[in-house]
């Protein structure tokens, strides 16, 4: 039988049909060709692999969390439960609510604890880098102690040591009026990239020079209400999305104009890793500012000026902004709403 002259290919392509005795024989360098098979295998076209067509590149994957509120949770949720869902959140991506020295504290302390074996690790919590940690833990909760105790951080000042508020002066047409201060997502709308059927309208958004759709549904009342808090208040729409979403998406919602100032994610305090709607930053007296908001640590610095709701998504039995409509009604009228709603809570 003549000889056959080896393959002058570089990686040898074995034929796709072999199986396991006979790719074993053709590895095996002493040992004697096996019989010639009846018919020739298939022919396998294959390229050098300089030559491999490349894939089409799929476009990037862009998250939600960039563009509209994080998840409202203290703790991450998995992304089957949020992909797609949009939420009135006020947690930064990838923020467990909790301060990153917490985590490095605990995780030293934890190392000075006795292995399976009865022996201490390296680490104990007395080392001076620990007991640095443990200063700062106490530092950190000792300013959102303060912060809480001075309700907020105040009006910034700039670069020329004036105040700068958040709002501009107060319009002639609402001195005399308080501020109600209103959350959007899952207070006033829901949104989602995710293709909605009932959706109340489809907002456009330009995401890294590509264009997606997101669709939004209206919480029931949500018109009625905003027409008659706009008739007895100054509205400001207070969000932690950004504003090339959530401008659009008022720009649709606001049929009676009747929203008087639009604040977005850069306006947000951020304290530990959250964002946080700083009402002693807009300019207005605390007493006369309310803020409705489906998130309780959008209001952390405030609790006394907070009208809780829930998280709303599709219920559309839910009725809870047209109950409202008569409490902040009378509310409009008292002397310090902290008062009212410290008794409230």
């Amino acid at each position: 039988m003549p000889c056959v002259a080896p393959s002058t290919r570089a990686h040898p392509v074995e034929p796709l049909d072999l199986v396991p005795h006979e790719k074993a024989a053709q590895q095996a360098p002493d040992a004697a060709p096996p019989p010639a098979p009846p018919s020739p295998p298939p022919a396998v076209d294959t390229e050098p692999a300089g030559d491999e067509p490349k894939l089409e590149e799929r476009p990037p994957v862009v998250p939600l969390e960039e563009l509209m509120a994080p998840p409202t949770p203290v703790s991450l949720l998995s992304p089957t439960e949020t992909e797609g869902v949009t939420s009135g959140s006020v947690q930064a991506p990838g923020s467990t609510g909790e301060s990153s020295i917490h985590h490095q504290h605990v995780a030293k302390r934890d190392s000075a604890v006795p292995a399976n074996d009865g022996q201490e690790t390296d680490t104990s919590f007395t080392d001076d880098d620990d007991m640095d940690d443990a200063n700062n833990v106490d530092d950190a909760q000792d300013e959102e102690d303060q912060l809480i105790m001075n309700g907020g951080a105040g009006i910034p000042i700039g670069p020329d040591g004036t105040p700068k508020p958040l709002l501009p002066p107060i319009a002639p047409h609402h001195i005399g009026r308080k501020c109600l201060v209103l959350d959007l997502d899952e207070t006033l709308v829901h949104s989602s990239f995710k293709s909605i059927q009932q959706a109340d309208y489809v907002v456009p958004v330009e995401i890294e020079f590509n264009w997606h759709n997101v669709y939004v549904i209206k919480r029931p009342g949500v018109d009625n209400f905003l027409k008659k808090m706009g008739e007895i208040y100054e509205i400001v729409v207070f969000t932690a999305s950004l504003s090339k979403y959530a401008d659009p998406v008022l720009d649709k919602l606001d049929i009676h104009q009747v929203v008087s100032h639009r604040l977005f994610r850069e306006s947000c305090y951020n304290h530990k890793g959250n964002y946080v709607k700083d009402l002693s930053q807009l300019g207005r007296p605390i007493g006369d500012t309310i803020i409705i908001d489906n998130s309780p640590a959008s209001y952390i610095f405030h609790p006394n000026n907070s009208v809780p709701v829930s998280s709303w998504f599709t219920d559309p039995h839910d009725s809870e902004l047209t109950d409202l409509v008569p409490f902040l009604a009378d509310l409009a009228t008292v002397d310090d709403v902290r008062g009212v709603l410290d008794g409230a809570r």
